[in-house]
């Protein structure tokens, strides 16, 4: 069946699988992904829903480097909502909810028409190793296939154990089973593997709800999109979601279930998701909070089934549908099935190169949850990375490796590899030093250019990306060179409550104001005439509102990123007193105090010690 060798094999489809697979498939390799359902493919294991907050930015960077799943994002979304619209542009994150029946299908779809990728089902139970260089696999029917390289990415299947209440068994998902022998061969050769935990909420019928007693959440009016491809369209109709809270009466139901719950009476030891807390955490961490949002998902465009988001437990299941009962527009809920934890192994990533190859066997790369990450957007981002370099590793080609002032995914795998993680890692904007620079609406100019280099991004992206930078430059100079007189300008100034001209002035300068928005400028005759007789979309709009209004703040950035490059192994004096450091966090404070870095460079390894720590170290040290 497999008598000729593979240049990569990639055990595991979901949503790192899955990107790692068409990544080295797209690159030339000769590719083969093994999973232990191929009806599953990038399944959403958890909610019903791509992007938010940073992970946004993660999408629009995966789909800026020519990966999928912005692609599948915009084709199977039911709603669309750029997050943060009130902030400035770095914090925007847009986030879509998805049909997540279409979702796999579309993404199964999609890796079956990529060339070079073949498929297979059946458990992966124990690599190939010669001197320490990973050869193949071998799987539980005692097959061996051939492999250049193999990129892991097992989710919470490696060894999964499925809690719900007192009740426990083995599982990688609800209805799967769990992946069996990879830990313990990794284990013998050397590596090091912990336990994490995640959870997930109930699901249920939507026609037993009462959406009436909820508050109505809809999407964006004008609907934007992640891929930044033409092919993908924008939502024109969506779907609304809903919001409802618990109560006093609902977290006195949900105690009464304490004692047989696997969070508080031993069974569960493994860490779990800190930002993404179960309901029973919820209540026990901040008891003094009398409600929690409920946010109440549905799962597609035609399906009755909803997702309980803001309702993650692993208490018994009577506790839980009691408790669920009592939630306002829940009061008549019917079950399809239970919320649950589980518990899975891991592999600590400074055990890892940059490539997310791994430092004790070459040619071997982790990506997605084995290296203790959360969401799917993490990772598939770390897919799509260690599908590339995999594809390079082969071709005795340099890494390809972004960095903190380059990408989120540049923060992602740099926070993984120099600080490991003891608790299941989430992005998060305040995460990037850079996140100025690494906004959601230019991932494609940060990107697709050394993506297309290495021949993943297509030259139809780059030809889209090429006219929107130069389309977006050429708007600015004219601005900077068109001139207003007071007469036109005053009326729309006045309307916005902004101090009048009183001479001729560049238009540039006007849209400087920080209340003065792009439809307003608009309004000026000459700037219509140029936006209607260049074509510009909203693309290059925004791209040049964002340039002019916040040119100030990239280029600070800007500098301050080639400032810490230059001095990124400045020294720290061996009795330095980080106390009268009064912005540092209680967290890094305790941490440098303990571990006394000698540079700024070791200081940034250290887990508990943020970005914005080492900016406030570095703005004392330049001093």
């Amino acid at each position: 069946m497999f008598e000729s060798e593979y240049d990569v094999i990639v055990v595991g489809a979901g949503h790192a699988g899955s990107e790692a697979a068409a990544a080295a498939a797209n690159m030339g390799s000769k590719t083969l992904l093994i999973t232990m359902n191929l009806q599953n493919i990038a399944q959403m294991s958890c909610n019903p829903a791509m992007g938010g907050i940073a992970k946004g930015q993660i999408i629009r960077e995966i789909d800026a480097l020519g990966g999928y799943s912005g692609i599948v994002t915009d084709q199977t979304a039911i709603q669309f909502k750029m997050l943060n619209k009130s902030k400035g542009p770095a914090m925007w994150s847009p986030r879509a909810q998805s049909d997540r029946m279409r979702f796999a299908e579309t993404w199964r779809m999609m890796l079956e028409g990529t060339p070079n990728l073949d498929f297979y089902q059946e458990m992966v139970s124990g690599l190939l190793i010669e001197k320490n260089r990973v050869v193949g696999v071998k799987t539980s029917l005692g097959i061996t296939i051939k492999s250049k390289t193999v990129v892991l990415t097992n989710g919470t299947f490696l060894n999964g154990l499925i809690h719900i209440g007192e009740k426990q068994f083995g599982g990688g998902r609800a209805g799967e089973s769990a992946s069996f022998g990879i830990t313990e061969e990794l284990a013998t050769a050397g590596f090091d593997s912990g336990r994490m935990k995640t959870g997930t909420p109930p699901r249920v019928d939507g026609r037993s709800l009462d959406y009436s007693l909820m508050e109505e959440q809809p999407g964006d009016s004008k609907p934007a999109k992640f891929s930044y491809l033409e092919t993908s369209k924008p939502l024109e109709t969506q779907r609304s979601c809903h919001m409802t809270y618990t109560s006093p009466e609902v977290h006195d139901l949900l105690r009464e279930g304490f004692d047989r719950s696997p969070m508080f009476n031993g069974s569960i030891q493994s860490v779990g998701p800190r930002y993404c807390p179960s309901i029973e955490d919820k209540i026990n961490r901040f008891s003094e909070k009398n409600r929690h949002q409920i946010f109440v998902e549905p799962e597609g465009w035609n399906t009755i089934e909803v997702y309980v988001n803001g309702f993650s437990t692993s208490l018994p299941e009577d506790i839980q549908f009691k408790a669920l009962r009592s939630v306002k527009g829940f009061e008549n809920v019917k079950f399809f099935r239970p919320g649950y934890a589980i518990e899975y192994d891991y592999f600590p990533p400074t055990q890892l190169k940059h490539s997310l190859e791994t430092k004790l066997i070459n040619g071997l790369f982790f990506a997605g949850q084995i290296n203790g990450t959360t969401g799917y957007e993490e990772a598939a981002a770390q897919g799509l990375m260690a599908g590339m370099n995999a594809h390079l590793f082969i071709k005795d080609q340099p890494p390809f490796v972004l960095k903190r002032s380059e990408a989120y995914i540049g923060v992602l795998i740099d926070d993984l590899i120099t600080k490991g993680t003891e608790e299941p890692y989430r992005m998060f904007t305040s995460r990037a030093e850079y996140r100025t620079l690494l906004r959601q609406d230019n991932a494609d100019l940060r990107l697709t250019p050394v993506s297309n280099e290495l021949g993943l991004a297509s030259d139809q992206r780059l030809r889209r990306m090429e006219h929107k930078k130069n389309a977006s430059d050429h708007f600015v100079k004219h601005l900077k060179s068109l001139s207003v007189s007071p007469e036109i300008a005053n009326p729309i100034l006045s309307q916005k409550n902004s101090s009048p001209m009183k001479q001729s002035n560049k238009v540039h300068k006007i849209f400087s104001r920080p209340n003065i928005s792009m439809q307003d400028i608009q309004h000026i005759p000459a700037v219509a005439e140029y936006t209607s007789a260049h074509d510009l979309d909203e693309e290059v709009l925004e791209q040049t509102e964002i340039q002019v209004k916040y040119a100030g703040y990239i280029e600070k950035e800007k500098n301050n990123a080639d400032k810490l490059n230059r001095l990124e192994n400045i020294r720290i004096p061996s009795g330095f007193d980080y106390r009268k450091l009064k912005s540092l966090s209680t967290e890094a404070r305790m941490k440098l105090e303990d571990i006394r870095p000698t540079s700024l460079s070791q200081a940034s390894r250290i887990s508990g010690v943020s970005p914005s720590d080492i900016s406030v170290l570095l703005v004392y040290m330049g001093r």
